[in-house]
């Protein structure tokens, strides 16, 4: 059997991190005059008290924090239920029903997005924040994630993202410390500069606050109904354009800018592909948005290059609904809902990588058909792929498309109209936000939907957010078995 004793080591000291972040809404409702910060704050005690237990009766065999193979898989996923867990609790306390507040909660922490809180513009301070702060750390937690854990759990072919620091062992923690700390700063860096120009272009300063939690961590919680659209500014959709697009990009390129490559980024072929992708989506849909419903290039631009960046990154903000656009936009949207950013960022989806790897695999074999003795191996960055790599990849996809389908069948199983149930299932697991359609499209709301569906959907999240392997591993027998 798994020793679990490091695992739940490690949850108590996420509990207590979490807990103490509850306080930071807590002293916004307190200083607002609010008495809702009597649930935050009670929150934050049941928190930080679980989280003391947990990691004090662990702490003498916990040593140096060593975990297997094993243990990292069921550390990140009770990780992420733990959170989204805690995160529900002063909901909860301020009158939302269980399944609305693990759903809120959980697509916080994931940062999907999609919400079933509806008149945001009249909510409190505290809760808003709160819902802003579980997509901020959600973020720098997928970052952590995605650069340190699944490159060693060799998820989905991540395995050629493995760094250095990428080991729990305890020779290695030191090294992990310091990455973790690196991808922190500039995490905080984007999150500081976002809030400042947000503030300096028109936002009060609890909106900038709040919208760049959503938008560096590509999340896409609002504090108003009307989503980015509220604020009817084109610098704010701009400015919003630069950081989503900031948080789509992977952030160990970041380290590498920093510490002695100040071109890593532009010389990083999934980063030039994300570009040049998005550049010629945005181009193309600004000339037809301009043509079909007669507006000037300038706010056509404007208008297609904010929601496409926000779908592609898997943001979720909306300054208007898209799907008005015209013949083909709606198609447009749902297909752009499956691109996703690069690998080692914020952003869900399947991510361009997997793209390219899946581009290169079809090629060759295309090749191999007029010339079957033919040897091609696929490359990467310069890089041979070995078959490892590819069968990771492949299976991520093959899962990927079959969680939807599934989630798809459970939704319309629950009474729900094709269009929302498979649009709800693709952005839930994508990680997104708004699906098509007037229930959970860009300017309607998961309210509506049953609770069962709810549910269904919450799990979808986790499973998106998990890159569904890392989830699918635990309901193998032999994983709990030495």
């Amino acid at each position: 059997m798994i020793e679990i004793r490091p695992v739940v080591h490690v949850l108590g000291w996420l509990s207590i991190l979490v807990g103490l972040f509850m306080a930071i809404p807590a002293a916004v409702d307190l200083a607002a005059g609010s008495p809702d910060w009597i649930p935050f704050a009670e929150s934050t005690c049941f928190a930080v008290g679980i989280g003391l237990i947990l990691s004090l009766s662990t702490w003498s065999r916990a040593g140096s924090l060593k975990l297997d193979l094993r243990q990292a898989f069921l550390a990140t996923i009770l990780g992420w239920i733990l959170v989204a867990g805690l995160g529900a609790l002063p909901m909860l306390s301020l009158g939302i029903g269980f399944t609305d507040a693990l759903f809120e909660a959980m697509s916080g922490i994931t940062t999907t997005g999609s919400t079933v809180l509806t008149g945001l513009d009249g909510l409190p301070p505290g809760l808003l924040l709160w819902r802003a702060l579980l997509q901020w750390i959600g973020g720098i937690g997928i970052i952590a994630v995605a650069v340190l854990i699944l490159p060693l759990l060799r998820v989905g072919g991540m395995q050629i993202f493995k760094i250095e620091s990428s080991d729990t062992s305890s020779e290695k923690v030191a090294g992990v410390l310091a990455t973790l700390s690196l991808l922190l700063a500039v995490y905080a860096s984007l999150t500081a500069i976002c809030t400042g120009l947000y503030a300096v272009f028109g936002m009060s300063l609890f909106d900038a606050l709040t919208h760049t939690f959503s938008t560096v961590s590509t999340g896409g919680f609002s504090t108003h109904d009307a989503s980015f659209g509220h604020f009817q500014s084109p610098i704010l959709y701009w400015t919003g354009i630069v950081f989503m697009i900031a948080g789509a990009l992977p952030f160990v390129l970041y380290l590498r800018t920093i510490r002695r490559d100040r071109r890593a980024l532009l010389r990083d072929s999934q980063v030039r592909a994300f570009l040049a992708f998005m550049a010629a989506v945005i181009g193309v849909a600004a000339v037809a948005h301009s043509l079909i419903n007669d507006l000037p290039f300038g706010t056509a631009l404007t208008d297609a290059a904010f929601n496409i960046v926000s779908v592609v990154t898997t943001t979720g903000f909306a300054s208007q609904d898209y799907t008005t656009w015209g013949a083909g936009a709606a198609g447009l949207f749902l297909i752009l809902t499956f691109v996703g950013g690069c690998t080692g960022s914020t952003s869900g989806a399947i991510k361009i990588f997997r793209y390219q790897i899946l581009w290169r695999v079809v090629r060759n074999h295309v090749k191999r058909l007029f010339s079957p003795n033919r040897v091609v191996r696929p490359t990467y960055q310069g890089r041979v792929v070995d078959d490892a790599l590819v069968l990771s990849v492949m299976a991520f996809l093959a899962v990927f498309i079959a969680t939807i389908a599934a989630t798809f069948l459970v939704l319309a199983l629950l009474g729900l109209d094709t269009l929302t149930a498979f649009t709800a299932a693709a952005t839930a697991v994508t990680n997104v936000g708004p699906g098509l359609g007037p229930i959970v499209g860009p300017a309607g709301n998961f309210a509506p939907l049953p609770d069962a569906a709810k549910l269904a959907l919450t799990g979808a999240m986790l499973a998106g957010r998990l890159e569904i392997l890392a989830l699918l591993v635990v309901f193998d027998r032999d994983f709990w078995v030495r």
